[in-house]
């Protein structure tokens, strides 16, 4: 084998000083179980080491500007190609980015749009062409006989400042007059402008009486006029209303005209073109009264205003008090006690002055007339005001996300949406499913000289939209923001944009990219990151999927194990290589000899049932979906066909806004029957289990109160006085207060990322010396939260209570996360699993409802199977687990499958099938029926070859 990345004594995290050589110009799959430190050596080693040299060739000047990696714990790497990592965790946080200024389409949609659309009028819809200096003049003769005009240039439009220095310039150039602000100044006079204020300000050119032969100077004032006006000029009608006239775009009978089309007026992050409402957002929050009163027969007196407990003292409540009062009402009545007047009132403001006298917190008591503002802008208003993150957070509870009443989300201005390409605005354009928009552009209808201007434009567009096509991403929409996209979409987006760019000899790391992807799609995939390869670049793919390792030109195992146990190379090679070792699990998948059984029985529930009728939220057609209860269901359907939609958002708020009484927003559907039958509804996502470092798997399972009393318990604890709360990390007594029981101490660089170094004080403990030396079998708490559950387990195998919710951590394969491991380091699949190892830590009372969003995310086929059978235990007690999941394994297990469809986006929304997985296979419109159909015949053929292996 020609000389590859070669990597010698890698001791990264759980390493176990790995030599290795990588071969170049390959399909590389780096596989294991969940924890055995795949990641640790492709991201913490090879892409670090790579970022890293790279950053050093820099100049020092350039250097300050790049986040510089730590130099993994290696001895040496050879053979570095330039590194690019495309992982989960780089998703975009910031509302202005969305599908179409990621992958850069929208980029060249704003060229196309400024060289090739047509302009039509947003009044009266007519199309609008550029004006000559002759058909103004024209116009303008037209305005009759004896007609008194002013000819204006304008020459600074909505500008603050006081304009000192254009005035004075205007003045040198020999004008005589200026209009600012719709008032006639002498430039001789001194013109005083407020300098923090906006201001218009044009200059007089001419004043003009409309008669016979004066065509040659109203001919030449025009032309002035539009020279220092940049192509604009203002004709005013003494006493009477401006005509606009542009030499670029402008409708004569609206008096409306456009701006020059440039690409910045197309791009809602420049203020050219952004919405003045909403800045380009398309949304804004505006509060939600069903979220601030969600109970309207309570009385106010009892705490009917959510965002606000009643206190009789409080500005709110003496104003509140003041307006019942003139309606001859008490804080003892409810919302629904009011009249339709106070009603509209209440929530929107009124106009009649109230009498009240308030104590402010100084102690002085104040008569006060005021309007009753409204319960609704006063909640907007308290959170725009909040002055802490906590009572910002506190307040965005009772708000929602609405499109922007002036552009209703098309984050544009009206000016920049009248230029069309194909009678498409580039709002409507972006609102498009990519799948619809590739053949839109292939049928556009372009004059000569457009074809000419746009032909590379179109190229770049065209194969961007096949790049997302290819990466299983054709149903979403360019306007879709960032901020909404899973973290599997945002991973894929930036692979079909590093596509676009055409590199080679450069060395990619992935992330897990089959993540959220149905087998059709992850087909296409595997074909792009073969196209990818045979340019001339290296891949390094962390992956679980069975397809992706098998389409792999070399294939590394690490294992044994997970944490601990892991960090080893297991096996190395080709498919064949690695499926003859026998100490590799993976290999052992891949040949067969180990696999996930069908289950010898499929159940058909307990006789009751959920039925969701007429779901209609998003994409789903007013579907009606049956789901079993005291079975184990399943949901498929390829990327953007609906599931998430109808499971999470129908489903689960549905339910629990009927069990819990919970406030979510109401979704599009008219039913859902059966709820009766369920006891307690479960929802188990990927969300994080905690925002702070300080959230970890121990307090997040309610493990570390139980640790926190066992060492309060010790005779040295007893000895000192010290309570569980001694051993908090939260709280002042026994954590370090250098640190403040972080461990590490943030340092703020001006221009970096923000440097976290260890805490000087306690070395990274979090706790202060005296608390460390209470020890329990000669480990103090901070070496207890530095092990392993695996490691945990034979430590506290004499505490039951603490032994239980540890095992239940390593049943559902967290065995190698340490108990201290913050939250925010964890993966969607992790956090998953601590809120699952949670529920089952509680004492189960059958008739529970769980959903889960693909909880096999990061799992090997190993890890797999030990959660599947947590899950089929959950069901033989009597409760109904639903499934949102791609993988195969998990799919052919089911009970009862709900595969919607046929597609994704607008493509999808339909019930393609229901039924057992045998079922399913039948069905021929069903893409998951026909890759399922080959995965439960090969499980046969292994169960009859391997009776009884499991």
């Amino acid at each position: 084998m020609e000389k590859g990345i070669v990597i010698q004594g890698a001791r990264q995290n759980n390493l176990k000083n790995i030599n290795l050589t990588l071969p170049r110009n390959k399909l590389i799959v780096f596989s294991g179980l969940s924890g055995s430190g795949k990641s640790s050596l492709a991201f913490d080693t090879i892409y670090a080491e790579g970022q890293r040299k790279y950053v050093e060739s820099l100049s020092a000047y350039a250097r300050q500007f790049l986040g510089q990696m730590n130099k993994p714990d290696i001895d040496k790497i050879e053979g570095l190609s330039p590194a690019i990592s495309i992982d989960q965790k780089s998703t975009s946080h910031n509302p202005r980015s969305t599908v179409g200024t990621v992958t850069e389409i929208h980029d060249y949609l704003r060229m196309l749009y400024a060289h090739a659309s047509r302009a039509f009028c947003p009044h009266c819809g007519k199309p609008i062409e550029r004006q000559t200096t002759d058909q103004i003049v024209d116009a303008l003769i037209d305005l009759g006989d004896r007609t008194k005009l002013m000819i204006l240039g304008p020459v600074a439009v909505s500008q603050k400042g006081t304009h000192k220095k254009l005035l004075e310039e205007l003045r040198k150039e020999g004008y005589v007059r200026v209009r600012a602000d719709n008032v006639l100044y002498s430039l001789s006079d001194e013109i005083v402008l407020e300098k923090n204020k906006k201001h218009t300000i044009e200059v007089v050119i001419d004043r003009i009486i409309i008669k016979e032969g004066i065509a040659k100077r109203l001919t030449d004032s025009v032309e002035a006029a539009l020279k220092l006006g940049d192509g604009m000029m203002i004709a005013a009608v003494v006493d009477g209303n401006d005509h606009i006239f542009s030499s670029h775009f402008a409708c004569l009978d609206c008096g409306i005209s456009l701006p020059k089309p440039v690409p910045r007026i197309f791009s809602f992050n420049n203020p050219f073109g952004a919405c003045p409402a909403c800045m380009g957002l398309g949304s804004s929050l505006e509060a939600d009264f069903n979220r601030i009163i969600p109970n309207r027969e309570i009385s106010f007196r009892l705490g009917a205003i959510k965002p606000f407990p009643y206190n009789k003292d409080t500005w709110l409540y003496r104003q509140l008090d003041a307006f019942l009062e003139g309606y001859k009402l008490t804080m003892d009545c409810c919302y629904n006690d009011l009249p339709e007047k106070a009603k509209v009132e209440f929530q929107q403001g009124g106009a009649d002055l109230l009498a009240f006298s308030y104590t402010n917190m100084e102690g002085e008591t104040k008569e006060y007339h005021r309007a009753f503002e409204g319960i609704i802008p006063m909640t907007k208003r308290r959170y725009e005001e909040a002055w802490t993150d906590k009572m910002k957070e506190t307040l965005s509870n009772f708000l929602i996300e609405k499109p922007c009443s002036v552009c209703h989300g098309a984050r544009l201005r009206p000016e920049s949406l009248a230029f069309r390409v194909g009678n498409k605005n580039i709002a409507e354009l972006s609102d498009m499913a990519v799948t619809d928009l590739l053949p839109f552009f292939d049928n556009l209808e372009l004059t000569e000289k457009e074809k000419i201007i746009a032909e590379q434009i179109l190229h770049e567009i065209h194969n961007r939209l096949t790049f997302l096509i290819n990466v299983g991403l054709d149903y979403l929409t360019l306007s879709r923001t960032a901020t909404t996209l899973s973290g599997g979409e945002a991973q894929r987006i930036r692979l079909a944009t590093q596509i676009g760019s055409g590199l080679v000899g450069v060395l990619y790391i992935l992330d897990e990219p089959s993540i959220g992807l149905h087998q059709r799609d992850n087909d296409k995939l595997l074909d792009t990151l073969k196209g990818m390869r045979d340019l001339g670049n290296t891949l390094i793919v962390v992956e679980h999927d069975e397809d992706t390792i098998r389409a792999a030109d070399w294939i590394v195992d690490i294992g044994p194990g997970a944490g601990e146990q892991g960090g080893r190379v297991v096996a190395e090679g080709t498919l064949e290589q690695v499926e003859a070792v026998k100490d590799s699990l993976t290999g052992q998948y891949l040949k067969g000899s180990r696999y996930i059984p069908l289950p010898k029985k499929r159940r058909t529930g307990n006789g009751m049932a959920l039925m969701i009728k007429g779901a209609s939220e998003h994409n789903l057609k007013h579907i009606d979906v049956k789901i079993p209860l005291g079975a184990f269901s399943v949901v498929t359907g390829e990327s953007g066909s609906g599931k998430s939609t109808l499971i999470n958002e129908i489903l689960y708020q549905g339910l629990s806004n009927i069990k819990n009484r919970t406030s979510y927003g109401n979704a599009a559907f008219e039913a859902i029957e059966g709820a009766e039958y369920v006891d307690k509804l479960v929802n188990i996502d990927q969300q994080p289990i905690g925002r702070t470092p300080r959230s970890n798997a121990a307090t997040y399972t309610s493990l570390f109160s139980d640790i926190r009393e066992l060492f309060s318990q010790t005779s040295e604890a007893k000895m000192r006085g010290y309570k569980p709360g001694r051993f908090s990390f939260n709280v002042k007594g026994g954590r370090c207060e250098a640190c403040h029981g972080d461990g590490i101490i943030k340092i703020e660089m001006q221009f970096l990322s923000d440097v976290y170094v260890p805490c000087e004080v306690c070395h990274g403990a979090r706790y202060n010396r005296e608390t460390l030396e209470v020890r329990y079998k000669g480990k103090n708490i901070s070496d207890v939260l530095n092990m392993t559950v695996d490691e945990a387990i034979p430590f506290f195998e004499n505490h039951d209570k603490i032994l239980r919710k540890l095992q239940t951590l390593q049943e559902v394969g967290l065995g190698y996360i340490h108990l201290g491991q913050p939250a925010t380091t964890m993966s969607g699949g992790e956090a998953q699993r601590v809120k699952l190892a949670t529920e089952l830590m509680r004492r189960d009372t059958g008739d529970t409802l769980y959903i889960l969003d693909e909880p096999t995310t990061g799992l090997h086929s190993e890890d797999i199977r030990k959660l599947l059978v947590i899950l089929q235990k959950l069901v033989d007690q009597g409760n109904t687990v639903v499934v949102i999941e791609h993988n195969l394994d998990v799919v052919k297990v089911a009970d009862y499958i709900i595969d919607l469809g046929p597609e994704g986006g607008d493509k999808g929304g339909e019930v393609v099938a229901c039924g057992t997985p045998e079922e399913i296979c039948k069905v021929k419109r069903s893409y998951t029926g026909q890759y399922l159909k080959p995965v439960i015949e090969r499980t046969g053929k292994l169960m009859k070859e391997y009776h009884g292996n499991d």
